[in-house]
């Protein structure tokens, strides 16, 4: 039995990442004054345990290192892609700007290290690599060491990518907690901030309830009063002489008439201009024979489909006034699609609701059955997305975005998009944080687990100094780029993310996301993380080449 512990194989392997992922997560959770190391944890507790000796198959990690990368960042990428485009061009712009300074601050620090220190360019570019925690870069650094002949040197690369890596991860979270404490920062504080402003960019919904006084409209029916304000008002009742009914399409207008509905706050103007007085509503609470549900979309049958085409509206004395989506309010028109797991509000008579609920499914067991087919597909384009060359004018070795970018990229259009065809891409949120958990942890103990073997012998023999280049390549650029984003009047939680987007750094994204639950540090992430990936491995190249 001792030989199982003490023999290099395939199962002793993966023991020893089963004992490094447990021992991480459990190392994660101690707080020091309300400070914890949280996932970093796992890395350590990898290097731990090889350097005190564990046989393990280098083979094996290699291969369950970039399965977790990639696990991690396609999770990443669904959750953010419905709102992935909407943030670019709300400030996207500025965070990539800020990043591209990052990765040229770190880029030109270790330029000013290679100078000073007069160490081989081998080592810097991995130390570099390392201290912005990106594999993609390494691998591109030795296969350009492979094509120019010098082949052997890549472990040399590769050990100092392994001593900077552990700063490289904690040099993030350092800058952070510094910005915070500096700045007197409050999360909490933030997330409301965060919340608050995502609801001011987005359109807001109410209900309201508009009085008839344009003469164009008496005698007309609703579906015309559909038809006209399509985009700009969801009709769900009328209010007549006191009495409510439902809004079917048969239903003529009369002067006087109220119609009940939901519009957007930008839209209030020409309602006003096209039906009448608009008043808001409220959370008045509808009763008699009308009642209001909200059905969770399970159907797979009528998945993808318009209001139009699903036509409940026709068969049923029933309206769909609001979607809710992904964490967004969505007003419904006729082109709007329905997809799984969308929340859809309904008025109508109580006496059919079940079996509008019925049509729609309103399963939870339908969505917990988990979408295997569109995931693998998904991580078969973007892997092949990303070993797809990039020539770039100048360099004699194509770039490329990696089983990193190019599953991050994929997921991205994905999310956004929903489905193609009949094939949709939807993923519950709890089985997109277990495959983000589960992800970064196979990550990040493959890592630990190559790099103890020889990191302290390493470290005694003289890489202690790469620590220090590698903090001063990690922490300067890092700091100067949240102080000045600070300066910004940007949110403290997108500062956040961004940092762990432009170092590339999924265990500070998962820090940062500990903080508050709201998606501003995913969302800042993801909209750096496409560029910094390519301009990463690009820069670990051109480094190579100017140097070598």
């Amino acid at each position: 039995m001792i030989e199982f512990f003490t023999t290099q194989s395939i199962a002793s392997t993966m023991l020893y990442l089963c004992v490094t992922a447990f021992a991480g997560v459990m190392a994660g959770k101690i707080e020091i004054k309300g400070v914890g190391i949280g996932v970093a944890g796992v890395l350590f507790c990898g290097i731990f345990i090889t350097h005190s000796g564990a046989p393990v198959d280098v083979h094996v990690l290699h291969f369950v290192r970039d399965l977790g990368l990639i696990l991690f960042v396609y999770s990443i990428g669904l959750n953010m892609g419905p709102r992935f485009f909407s943030s670019f061009k709300k400030d996207g712009l500025r965070l990539n700007l800020l990043s591209i300074g990052v990765v040229l601050g770190g880029f030109g620090v270790a330029c000013l290290i290679y100078k000073i220190a007069e160490l081989p360019p081998t080592v810097i570019v991995g130390v570099m690599c390392g201290a912005v925690t990106n594999t993609p870069s390494l691998g591109a650094a030795q296969q350009i060491l492979a094509e120019q002949g010098a082949g052997a040197l890549a472990s040399e690369t590769g050990m100092a990518y392994a001593v900077a890596y552990p700063f490289g991860i904690m040099g993030v979270i350092i800058a952070m907690i510094l910005i915070r404490r500096i700045y007197q920062i409050d999360a909490g504080a933030e997330a409301r901030n965060y919340t608050e402003a995502l609801g001011n960019s987005e359109a807001k919904l109410y209900s309201v309830e508009i009085t008839v006084v344009n003469p164009v409209l008496y005698g007309k029916s609703i579906k015309y009063v559909k038809h006209v304000m399509d985009g700009e008002l969801a009709v769900s009742r009328i209010i007549r002489n006191g009495e409510v009914m439902v809004a079917t399409d048969s239903e003529t207008v009369c002067e006087g008439d109220v119609i009940c509905g939901v519009s957007a706050q930008n839209r209030i103007d020409s309602l006003e201009l096209k039906i009448g007085k608009v008043a808001i509503a409220g959370n008045r609470e509808i009763s008699g024979l009308l009642g209001m549900v909200n059905v969770l979309m399970t159907n797979k049958k009528i998945a993808g489909k318009t209001i139009e085409q699903i036509g409940i509206y026709r068969r049923y004395p029933a309206n769909v006034t609001r979607i809710f989506r992904n964490g967004i309010k969505i007003l419904p028109t006729m082109e709007t699609t329905l997809e799984l797991g969308d929340t859809i509000r309904v008025v109508g008579k109580k006496e059919i609701l079940n079996e509008v609920k019925k049509e729609l499914g309103d399963s939870i067991n339908e969505l917990a059955k988990p979408n295997i087919v569109s995931i693998f597909l998904g991580i078969f384009v973007g892997i092949v997305v990303g070993s797809v060359p990039i020539f770039i004018p100048g360099v004699p070795v194509p770039a490329k975005l990696g089983l990193a970018g190019g599953p991050l990229l994929i997921a991205i259009l994905l999310g956004f998009k929903g489905r193609i065809a009949k094939l949709s891409f939807y993923m519950t949120p709890g089985a997109n944080m277990f495959m983000r958990e589960f992800g970064i942890i196979l990550f990040l103990s493959s890592v630990g687990l190559l790099s103890g073997d020889k990191f302290v012998d390493t470290i005694v023999h003289g890489g202690w100094q790469w620590i220090i280049y590698g903090a001063a390549i990690t922490f300067i650029p890092v700091a100067a780029a949240g102080v000045l984003a600070r300066t910004m009047k940007i949110n403290y939680l997108t500062i956040c993310g961004f940092l762990s987007g432009s170092m590339t750094d999924p265990p500070a994204l998962e820090f940062a996301n500990n903080m508050a639950p709201v998606q501003a540090q995913a969302t800042a992430y993801a909209a750096v993380y496409p560029l910094t990936m390519f301009l990463r491995v690009l820069i670990a190249q051109i480094f190579m080449l100017m140097t070598i």
